[in-house]
């Protein structure tokens, strides 16, 4: 190399041995083609990824002795990947891991993620048009897609946080399909179908299906919503899945004042549990304010209770949480609640927690 690097010495590259200069512009065609290949077999242009992490911390004193529990920690972690291959349609999986299990009670009511450590398939799902329709079908997810609820409340709690939608909604996951159509002017409506499990097949008799309506009206200012629900169930006698079927209506309503003033979201749902036996209403209901902008970031209270059955007393729970976005993909999000206890003799149950969410 020396030999060549004076430029006394070095007149033109074609003092190289033209062998040389053969082998090296070979290895170089043969690399930029297998870059070229690696290029246009990798990552598609139309998918996107997103990932978020959270961080649960809190304690519950009071309730039973499941939910009276120390301060405790889990996690969550999720990865969502989105994928169009006409600009209209979506293709969209869900993977989800956590240590965050169900009889871990103090930090249940963020709904968190109980795979076990494990990295598992949440949901998958492929919308695409028909027409000037619009049309879901996938697995483990839920028929009420494309369902929309009047709500704007936002807060981080599993029992307030279907604004007292809480059934009609079906949620119960399995293969499902659905579609919706826009009428324009904010007028929608939408029809979805769910079946519990894949093994038994689809809508046969061992398996629990649900089926749901939905028609909404959503403004500027306020917006109002109405959803049917029936739900296949084991209940009554006989056991007969299709003669068993819980049924469901929801009513949704917000309003979003002018000026510093919270919106407000109500919820009603009102059903029954379908048994030969005896029809036992089911209720729920829900009570929201919101602000939007307290200071950095946004503010809630609401209250409400959820699946009341005829007969029992309702167990209230009311909320107060504060969101603080401390920047573009962290935001914290302290909540305090009590939920009242029906049983006599034991307490209601007071939570503080504390969610971190990261997005990236």
């Amino acid at each position: 190399v020396s030999g060549y690097s004076s430029s006394e010495e070095v007149q033109n590259i074609s003092e190289f041995y033209p062998q040389e200069l053969a082998v090296t512009n070979s290895r170089v065609d043969g690399l930029e083609v297998r870059i070229n290949e690696i290029e246009a077999g990798s990552f598609s242009e139309t998918t996107t990824a997103s990932f978020s992490a959270d961080f649960y911390l809190g304690g519950v004193d009071g309730g039973t002795t499941a939910t009276n529990d120390p301060f405790m920690a889990t996690y969550g972690f999720q990865i969502d990947l989105n994928t169009s291959f006409t600009g209209e349609d979506s293709l969209d999986i869900s993977l989800d891991a956590g240590n965050t299990s169900t009889t871990t009670t103090s930090v249940a009511e963020f709904d968190g993620n109980a795979t076990g450590d494990n990295l598992m398939v949440d949901g998958v799902m492929y919308t695409f048009p028909i027409g000037t329709a619009t049309a879901f079908v996938g697995d483990n997810t839920d028929g009420s897609a494309l369902f929309t609820t009047a709500c704007t409340y936002g807060g981080p709690t599993n029992t307030l946080d279907d604004c007292g939608n809480v059934n009609a909604g079906i949620t119960n996951g399995g293969v499902a399909a659905g579609a919706s159509y826009d009428f324009g002017n904010g007028f929608t409506a939408a029809v979805g179908y769910a079946g519990a499990t894949e093994d038994t097949g689809i809508m046969t008799e061992e398996t629990l299906d649900a089926y749901g309506l939905n028609a909404a009206y959503t403004g500027d200012n306020y917006g109002l919503s109405a959803t049917y629900g029936v739900i296949e169930s084991t209940t009554g006698t006989p056991a007969v899945l299709d003669d068993n079927e819980d049924s469901y209506l929801a009513l949704n309503a917000y309003y979003t004042p002018e000026g510093n003033l919270p919106s407000v979201s109500i919820g009603y749902e009102i059903g029954d549990d379908g048994s030969k036996t005896s029809l036992e209403e089911i209720t729920s209901f829900f009570l929201g304010l919101q602000w939007d902008e307290v200071g950095p970031g946004s503010a809630g209270l609401a209250m409400g209770h959820s699946g009341t059955v005829e007969g029992t007393e309702e167990e209230y729970m009311y909320e107060a949480y504060y969101s603080y976005p401390v920047n573009d993909g962290m935001t914290i999000t302290p909540v305090v609640y009590i939920k009242e206890s029906a049983t006599s003799g034991q307490d209601d149950a007071t939570g503080v927690l504390v969610k971190t969410s990261f997005s990236f």
